[in-house]
């Protein structure tokens, strides 16, 4: 068996080390053309440059045309219901990432407070937000467990619950009586901000902000 192994080893050493010559010769090659056809060289790192940033954009735009295949599939209050909760975390921060928001990162079972999606609005800060699949209510616990994350891990995030169901009238004025108060994104105003005709972000028209919540 120790032979065998040394064997197996001896191969695989003279496999790096051909590697390694082919990578010299071909950057050696590399190189003197280069050296004798600057010209040449110049336009094919040129032309490969152009070809580089092309697949990026393509790529991109690729990723941003399944983006908003998957919220056109999955817009409807109908198919949330039948969500599990992690599909509908998925969503929530599908949808912030069409809404402009950048570094949104799903969190999982992180055990946070409660705490499902950090994300960065530009200009305005970063946000947490606790996602509730819920089709019952949102009582006042879960709202003071937010609250309190948002007071200590989550210290200056601006705090957004957003949930499938509604939340229970104590519970809606402990989010909104909040020293900081929270951005409430209940099921009618869920249903507006999956098609896009809301936005979580500041500078538009807000899913829910206190302002409005008061106001009704």
């Amino acid at each position: 068996m120790a032979r065998g192994s040394r064997k197996g080893r001896g191969k695989r050493g003279s496999r790096g080390q051909w590697a390694v010559a082919g990578a010299c010769v071909l950057g050696g090659g590399v190189v003197w053309f280069g050296a004798e056809h600057p010209g040449w060289a110049a336009g094919i790192g040129g032309l490969l440059a152009v070809l580089f940033v092309g697949g990026l954009v393509l790529r991109q735009r690729m990723i941003q045309a399944e983006r908003q295949r998957f919220l056109a599939g999955n817009a409807e209050l109908e198919k949330v219901d039948r969500m599990s909760g992690p599909a509908f975390e998925h969503l929530v921060a599908e949808r912030m990432i069409a809404d402009g928001f950048r570094q949104v990162r799903e969190r999982g079972r992180a055990g946070d407070g409660g705490v499902d999606i950090t994300a960065l609005a530009p200009g305005r800060g970063r946000y947490a937000v606790q996602c509730k699949r819920y089709s019952r209510t949102v009582g006042a616990p879960e709202v003071r467990n937010f609250l309190g994350a948002l007071a200590n891990t989550f210290a200056g995030h601006t705090g957004v619950l957003v949930t499938s169901g509604r939340l229970t009238r104590q519970a809606r004025h402990e989010a909104l009586g909040a020293r900081e108060p929270l951005i409430l994104v209940e099921r009618d105003r869920l249903a507006d901000w999956l098609v896009g005709t809301a936005t979580l972000l500041p500078h538009g028209r807000s899913a829910g902000t206190p302002a409005e919540e008061e106001a009704t």
